[in-house]
């Protein structure tokens, strides 16, 4: 085996060349077993911790690199400050996964949102859920619809499967804070207060009475994990708020315009439900970036230097607010540091005052920063499409390169535009 090595031109027998191929493959495995960010891989066992094997065609990208997967979550930065002092990680309809199973003897007709399992977002480091539940099959479904009504060919799971995977997250993170935003058409009566409390929820519930109304600061992260109210939950309904004690949405959240109005680059109108984003009344602002038709293999260009110049503008839209709230669709996919960056620029800036949040230090004053390079996010070249393989806690095989999306090419988009999404 070693003459083999050494002696390349040599031919080996059939035993001894295998030894040579397997040994070569190791190596070469060894060698960039801890490449970084942009740095070339072969699968996902070959990046850094947090990372993961992927490329970005749609910017011209086609060879695999090392790309972000995990978020920072700032709490584990600074601590102690009101929950709205923070930036989080929240998934655009996060139940509408590619690849999940429909309904026996019926195929799907509709958009796809994520990637990976609920369970995988919360452990990657997102903090906020957006569900669509509605009434279905004599139970509460998630599910796209039209005009209120959930189909069988729209549908995806009753909706307390996806809440006991976030009892099972905060039963094993008892320090983590997840956030429930429900686009809402449930009508049975306490339909979603039970739901709650079937899925285990209940004992982590933030009480409504304890939600500032006039653009106070919330409690401090630390008050609400030390009186386990580690669950917020809002509803598109108002009467719900009296009705079950349910936070109606636009009552505590700023909100700009989703879909294709709030990726429009210069512009960020809030959204017609909102108060105006610069308004002093309400303390947490929810920033949508996510365009109208999702596709996946343009989610890497999007998260690219877009969405940083879009939290900018929507930044001086809302008077020198930043966004606490940072909603997106297929949230793993980039150019590098996607999503995970932009809010660890959003974290650091309002957290510490520096260009990051990894260059914050806990206890130092304001403005105190430790040299730590940020990486620059690439401009637009073209609209390629291509790929995507590796994953960090994610859903699919690392050795599959997924063809994004197909399904929804079947048919015209003035068909799926009906569907609400």
């Amino acid at each position: 085996m070693s003459a083999c090595l050494t002696d390349h031109h040599s031919l080996c027998r059939a035993p001894v060349a295998i030894g040579c191929v397997y040994l070569t493959l190791l190596l070469s495995s060894l060698l960039i077993a801890h490449a970084q960010v942009l740095q070339s891989c072969t699968a996902a066992t070959n990046c850094g911790a947090g990372l993961y094997c992927g490329n970005c065609p749609a910017l011209g990208k086609t060879q695999p690199f090392c790309t972000r997967g995990q978020a920072i979550i700032p709490t584990s930065t600074i601590n102690e400050l009101p929950f709205n002092k923070y930036t989080w990680l929240v998934t655009h309809n996060s139940f509408s996964i590619v690849d999940a199973p429909s309904l026996p003897g019926v195929q799907r007709l509709t958009f796809y949102n994520q990637e990976d399992s609920v369970t995988n977002q919360l452990r990657n480091g997102v903090r906020g859920l957006m569900l669509d539940m509605y009434d279905f099959n004599g139970d509460i479904w998630l599910c796209h619809s039209f005009r209120g009504q959930c189909f069988n060919f729209t549908a995806f799971q009753p909706a307390i499967n996806t809440l006991r995977e976030v009892e099972a997250f905060l039963s094993e993170n008892p320090s983590e804070i997840v956030t429930i935003i429900i686009e809402d058409y449930v009508h049975t009566p306490k339909g979603l207060t039970k739901l709650f409390a079937n899925a285990g929820l209940d004992k982590y519930w933030f009480p409504v009475s304890k939600m500032p109304t006039k653009g106070e600061d919330w409690p401090t992260v630390t008050e609400m994990v030390q009186e386990n109210h580690r669950l917020l939950v809002f509803t598109s309904i108002a009467s719900k708020e009296a009705e079950e004690g349910i936070a109606y949405q636009w009552k505590y959240l700023l909100e700009n315009e989703a879909g294709d109005p709030g990726v429009k680059p210069g512009s960020c109108p809030n959204r017609k439900e909102s108060k105006p984003l610069n308004s002093k009344s309400a303390s947490l602002f929810l920033m949508n970036y996510f365009p109208t038709y999702p596709v996946e293999s343009d989610a890497c260009k999007e998260h690219s230097a877009p969405l940083a110049q879009m939290a900018g503008t929507c930044y001086k839209a809302a008077g020198n607010l930043m966004p606490n709230f940072l909603a997106v669709n297929f949230y793993m996919r980039s150019d590098g540091g996607g999503v995970f960056d932009v809010l660890d620029r959003m974290n650091g800036l309002r957290l510490c005052g520096c260009n990051t949040i990894a260059a914050c230090q806990a206890g130092a004053p304001f403005g105190s920063c430790n040299n730590v390079t940020v990486p620059s996010p690439n401009p637009v070249t073209n609209t390629a499409t291509g790929g995507f393989t590796g994953s960090v806690q994610f859903a699919r095989s690392a050795s599959t390169v997924h063809s994004p999306n197909n399904l929804i090419f079947l048919f015209p988009f003035s068909f799926l535009a009906f569907f609400i999404f």
